[in-house]
């Protein structure tokens, strides 16, 4: 899984207008369950530990969701689980909505989620290699992808850094995750 961030110091991209799009945080568990297709205990449970759910709108149409999480993060698929510090948040677990995708919502979202965010520093986002619209996306709002996950026997064994900045480091911090080189994750792979 490769990750990106933005910290407050950087600067954020103009994007051009998209008329009537809004996005907002919600705490609607019936709508929020319904979209994203949890049980509303599990929205319950993401909103009391300091999960945020925001919702993207064009007009009054929903089009898409994301959640910021600032307590504790995870990621449930490789059972990665990690603090979360002061000043810093997660972004996870976001979709646009099929009939909705293309048309440049999620980099709009994820800036308006940076917005809203006033007292966040750092913002972190993952994404799976493959999915290539996802990492447009992320850069296009501004995101600047520094590490990747290394992952061996379906096991996390450390983190990888895309080059030597400030921001590559911290996420090896952020994720609670020792740096591995090429050439270590090399000879952990044969």
């Amino acid at each position: 899984m490769t990750f990106a961030t933005w910290w407050r110091r950087d600067s954020l991209p103009d994007l051009s207008p998209l008329p009537t799009f809004s996005a907002r945080i919600s705490t609607d568990i019936e709508e929020i369950a319904r979209l994203t297709n949890h049980s509303p205990q599990v929205i319950i449970t993401r909103l009391q530990t300091g999960n945020r759910s925001y919702l993207a709108f064009m007009g009054d149409t929903l089009v898409a969701y994301g959640w910021v999480a600032t307590q504790e993060g995870s990621i449930s698929d490789l059972q990665l689980s990690f603090a979360i510090t002061p000043e810093n948040c997660y972004l996870y677990s976001f979709l646009t909505l099929p009939e909705w995708r293309g048309r440049g919502i999620y980099p709009r979202l994820l800036q308006a989620i940076i917005r809203q965010e006033e007292q966040m520093q750092r913002f972190w986002i993952g994404y799976l290699p493959n999915n290539v619209a996802s990492g447009r996306g992320i850069e296009k709002a501004g995101f600047h992808v520094v590490s990747d996950l290394v992952v061996s026997q379906g096991h996390v064994s450390g983190i990888t850094l895309f080059e030597s900045s400030e921001q590559a480091r911290a996420s090896a911090d952020f994720f609670h995750l020792p740096v591995v080189t090429e050439a270590q994750k090399v000879c952990s792979d044969n």
